[in-house]
């Protein structure tokens, strides 16, 4: 994709993936503030774009509002991408070079979405997992997919504005970690990270760092581990 042009097939698939993590999401409001936020745009101009009050959009964000219908949410999504296109498409550019560009780092981490959502505590089960902490989220968390993380080169070569592409096309996930000494360094990234996953699971965990263990407690993410087979947990993973 040249700098200078964009293809309306991609910004098409954009505007689908941010409405459907939207309309996914259990709460519409934080995710519609996270978007509104990461394009830059303030609740005055993008209320003043879709025509109502600065109000209305805060009361969506905040969840104050009844969750926004399939129209809303339209409206919405465009009027991000048109703002955006005011500025030369200058966020969704930089949004499709993640998922479009260069595939270098590909074989750093494997993105799989299913068919269905599944619940927080059934993915546990999956895998044969122990929960280490926050045991009691599981049973109120949907996760729609997982992104199994090679830690050491993900560490080493992802940068942070390339942090978002782990999580293909909806934040409602699990990061599986692999080559995991303590875990410290895995829940350091997520802590300072402006998005994180729902579950973390640390694969073949040799011994739990105590700050690991304090930052997921803090971010209230369930910290799982597990030693099954990797080719039984593509295979089970895989099925759904």
């Amino acid at each position: 994709m040249n700098d200078n042009t964009i293809n309306q097939s991609y910004i098409d698939e954009l505007k689908e993936r941010i409405a459907g993590e939207i309309t996914l999401s259990e709460n519409p409001g934080s995710v519609m503030k996270k978007w509104r936020e990461f394009y830059g745009i303030t609740q005055i101009d993008l209320a003043k774009f879709m025509k109502v009050s600065p109000s209305t959009i805060s009361d969506y964000e905040s969840n104050r509002r009844r969750s926004p219908g399939a129209l809303v949410i339209k409206r919405f999504v465009d009027s991000l991408i048109e703002i955006d296109k005011k500025r030369n498409y200058e966020i969704s550019k930089s949004l499709i070079k993640l998922t479009y560009g260069n595939n270098e780092d590909q074989n750093y981490y494997i993105i799989k979405d299913f068919s269905e959502p599944l619940l927080g505590s059934d993915f546990v089960r999956l895998i044969d997992g122990k929960v280490i902490v926050n045991p009691s989220y599981l049973d109120t968390i949907k996760i729609y997919g997982y992104t199994f993380l090679d830690s050491l080169k993900v560490i080493i070569n992802i940068d942070p504005p390339n942090y978002m592409k782990l999580f293909g096309s909806t934040t409602e996930r699990a990061f599986i970690f692999e080559n995991v000494s303590t875990g410290r360094s895995p829940l350091v990234v997520i802590r300072v990270a402006p998005i994180k996953p729902r579950i973390v699971v640390l694969y073949k965990l040799k011994e739990i760092d105590k700050l690991a263990l304090k930052l997921a407690q803090l971010e209230r993410i369930p910290l799982i581990t597990t030693s099954i087979s990797k080719e039984l947990l593509f295979e089970r993973l895989n099925r759904l």
